[in-house]
């Protein structure tokens, strides 16, 4: 196959890179999951583990100058096809792209079978052929959804399978669901008919219907927006009060897009005992022409810290309380030192609950953010929510929960990560999902299609608590609110940005869109996708020797179970009556997780190494032989040195694929991460993946001696280096 041989990595890697700056409309923002592999990447080589390299074409390519020129012309719709405009099949260039892909691939599937493919010029045939005789693409790690995705439009069968039912969900909206609803016009009232031309005009209920084709999954989408729209109006009504305006100097009003709050502990001094805020930053915006810091005063009778909003021409004359490197804070009101100890101590006293202090206001403005100081009025209301408490999760935090900080503070349980009015809203709008299924049924829906719609509204809910929590912190860089998991991981924050669910800006028809507008851009498929919850070192679900492309877990980087658990609580109440199965559990399935955590104490990276190896037995003995199985692998930027010895996942990696019974036959550097993400500098991050393209070794393969084995390598290296130095050049 052509992924054996040689593919266009620069390409490839320009253009995975490039995607991971685009958010309006890409699949990752339909949910938040970790780590997701590039859709370019996945892309390419699932087209080239399935197109055959024209060297083991000899009839059709007998010279070498016709299979370069083949290959190159393989390589030039490789190009074409990783860019991210190839995703949006509402254009005919896509469409006509993604088509010739496809026969690309029946050409290949038809000259293995010594058949001959349906013409190229009838797409519908050509996918039929596809659906039929070609072998599905079965991803056993399947996580964020990419390989699935992409699998899917290239017009193939597409099986997908993981142990996180926060992953399942994400893949049964991505490949399972809207393939049941293509081209089906929207249920809505304000939709209208379903026309045969034209493209959107607007959003929602603005759409105008004389100008709409419900092409693929875009009926669904409009639904999706509509009654994301209908929530957003009901939780107003129920909540609305919560949310008051704030007052510009100008004696004007504004809506509120953030109160900005700082956590407190009492100040240990006896002479003083005020309560401490706890800030990393007193400068609210860093933007030329608006910077503004917030500038505390202590009254000296009372020993009471407020905050007033003052203008700065640049920085701002105090830094910060919270010193640097976990050393302990500084008190305002008497310039006292308390260690990190006493902060820990003390927020575990509080039951996991610090006080908070209202430090800022951040209003919307003409082009540009206000920022007004707070009030007793605004923080009464705020302190003074009244959540359902029979919608809040109740789950405790795993006590094995490394990769959450707030846990040395008292934090125990998942509901202590929000402010009571962030439970006020997240209640809101949970409750409201049952009542609005109800409505879709009552404008004509079926009960699958209810379903599915409030598919979709769950996992804008589900996306509510990466931005509505106290966890959250706010750039004054860009002047918005950084999600909860800006990293992978739950750091403690100290100041928080409470967002209003009703502004223009970060709220919940935001969600909505970013669930609702993937949907629309999915590819145009007639295969239904098929997505299991599966424990892939037990279960594997390849019944008829498909072809393997996946991305296990990196074995120590990521704690999926642990962090998942944080949409998971929220999901379950909303969606357990539609998937019963999949939300039987109170948290997410952890014991079984496939990473080396230190909740398995001594033998974690053993325990980790017999999973993958019994894994990749059983993909071993479920693989075809006619094509070749692709992995990504994602390495850290540094690894391990144990006496000298590096001692890292990727050789856990190699070790078990061969061990497995399989063989290497290509490896290919795959730029997956964007190289300044977050953090990525001071901390060991993900940085790349290697895709190993692995075929199953014979039973009878020889075994070499290590002088066999030098003699080999200095036999091969120099013609192999050459043909690389020309790829390279």
């Amino acid at each position: 196959k052509l992924i054996e041989v040689d593919i266009p990595l620069d390409a490839i890697n320009r253009e995975s890179a490039r995607e991971k700056s685009i958010r309006h409309g890409h699949p990752s923002t339909l949910h938040m999951w970790w780590a997701r592999r590039p859709l370019a990447a996945c892309r390419a080589v699932i087209f080239a583990s399935m197109v055959d390299d024209p060297s083991d074409c000899p009839d059709e390519f007998p010279a070498k100058d016709a299979q370069d020129a083949e290959r190159e012309r393989l390589h030039d719709i490789i190009r074409e096809l990783v860019k991210w405009e190839t995703t949006d099949e509402t254009r005919p260039e896509s469409r006509n792209l993604i088509a010739l892909a496809r026969y690309e691939i029946a050409r290949s599937v038809a000259r293995g079978k010594n058949e001959t493919p349906p013409d190229a010029s009838d797409p519908v045939a050509v996918l039929k052929y596809l659906e039929n005789k070609a072998l599905p693409i079965y991803d056993p790690f399947a996580g964020g959804g990419s390989i699935p995705l992409e699998t899917q439009r290239l017009g193939l069968r597409a099986i997908a399978s993981d142990l996180n039912p926060v992953a399942v969900l994400i893949n049964k909206a991505l490949i399972e669901i809207p393939p049941k609803f293509a081209g089906k016009p929207p249920v809505n009232p304000d939709a209208g008919p379903m026309m045969n031309t034209g493209k959107f005009t607007g959003r929602g209920k603005n759409r105008k219907p004389e100008t709409v084709k419900w092409r693929g999954a875009s009926g669904l989408a409009n639904d999706v927006r509509y009654y994301g729209e209908w929530m957003r109006e009901r939780a107003f009504e129920r909540i609305g009060h919560l949310y008051p305006k704030a007052k510009l100097p100008d004696g004007s009003e504004a809506t509120v897009i953030a109160w900005l709050w700082a956590r407190t502990v009492p100040c240990p001094n006896p002479a003083c005992r005020a309560d401490m805020p706890l800030t990393t930053t007193f400068q609210l915006s860093k933007k030329p022409n608006n910077r503004h810091w917030t500038k505390p005063t202590t009254n000296r009778d009372t020993g009471e810290i407020s905050f007033t909003i003052e203008k700065t021409d640049g920085g701002v004359p105090m830094d910060r309380t919270v010193v640097r490197g976990g050393k302990g804070a500084i008190c305002l009101a008497c310039d006292g030192v308390v260690t990190h100890a006493y902060i820990r101590e003390q927020s575990k006293k509080m039951g996991g609950n610090m006080g908070e202090k209202m430090i800022a206001i951040v209003a919307e403005g003409d082009r540009k953010r206000n920022f007004v100081s707070p009030t007793a009025e605004h923080e009464k209301i705020a302190k003074n929510a009244n959540p359902n408490e029979r919608s809040i999760p109740s789950q405790k935090m795993p006590p094995t929960a490394y990769k959450v900080s707030g846990r040395g503070y008292g934090v125990t349980h998942w509901r202590q990560l929000f402010t009571k009015r962030q439970l006020a809203a997240l209640t809101a709008f949970s409750d409201l999902i049952p009542e609005v299924r109800n409505l879709i049924v009552e404008d004509g829906a079926s009960e699958k299609y209810a379903d599915a719609i409030c598919t979709y509204l769950a996992l804008a809910v589900s996306r509510l608590p990466n931005r509505f929590s106290s966890f959250t912190t706010y750039e004054n860089v860009r002047e918005r609110i950084r999600g909860v998991f800006s990293l992978q991981a739950i750091p403690m924050v100290w100041d928080f940005a409470e967002a209003n669910p009703f502004s223009n800006s970060t709220n919940w028809l935001s969600q909505v869109d970013c669930v609702s507008t993937p949907i629309e851009r999915l590819t145009n498929s007639s295969s239904i996708g098929q997505v299991y919850q599966a424990d892939a070192s037990t279960t594997i679900y390849a019944p008829k020797g498909p072809v393997i492309v996946t991305d296990p877990p990196y074995y120590d980087n990521i704690s999926y179970a642990e962090l998942s658990d944080f949409f998971y609580v929220w999901q379950r109440p909303i969606l357990r009556d539609i998937y019963p199965d999949l939300f039987a559990g109170m948290l997410v399935p952890i014991q079984e997780e496939m990473i080396s955590a230190p909740r398995f104490g001594k033998n974690a990276k053993e325990r980790f190494e017999n999973l993958m190896n019994k894994t990749l037995r059983l993909i071993r003995e479920r693989s075809t032989d006619e094509f070749p199985s692709s992995i990504f692998y994602a390495y850290k930027q540094r690894e391990e040195s144990r006496g000298g010895t590096t001692s890292t996942g990727w050789e856990t990696m190699l070790t078990a694929i061969v061990t497995a019974g399989f063989r290497i036959v290509g490896t290919w550097p795959m730029r997956t991460e964007l190289p300044k993400r977050l953090g990525a500098a001071e901390s060991n991050s993900l940085a790349s993946s290697i895709v190993l393209v692995c075929r199953p070794r014979p039973v009878d393969a020889p075994m070499a001696s290590r002088r066999q084995f030098i003699a080999d390598l200095k036999r091969e290296m120099p013609a192999r280096l050459a043909q690389l130095d020309s790829v390279v050049a």
